[in-house]
């Protein structure tokens, strides 16, 4: 649970998780999730799709852990979404651990 924490377990090279959209623009400027989907909509063009709703309303501390990331980087762009997908990941496996 250790390694998985800190993102570095082989267990989250395989993610589930797809970053996926057209054109230039990875903005993070308005984020809509989409149940139904299983989506999350970083801009009009851009989502992570596969995102199921555990993953998304996992919370620590009392935070939604993959809003806040996400919140928190408002109005720039998504440089890295594999840390992101990492980070889903991870939620992912540590549900699987907890149940």
């Amino acid at each position: 649970l250790i390694y998985i924490d800190l993102l570095k377990s082989a267990e989250l090279d395989q993610p589930s998780v797809k970053f996926q959209g057209k054109g230039d623009d990875h903005t993070i400027y308005r984020l809509k999730y989409s149940e139904k989907e299983q989506r999350l909509y970083i801009n009009p063009s851009y989502y992570f799709d596969g995102l199921t709703p555990e993953i998304w309303n996992y919370q620590l501390c009392g935070y939604q852990v993959l809003d806040k990331y996400l919140k928190e980087r408002k109005g720039r762009q998504m440089d890295d979404p594999r840390h992101f997908i990492r980070v889903a990941a991870a939620l992912a496996k540590t549900i699987e651990i907890q149940a």
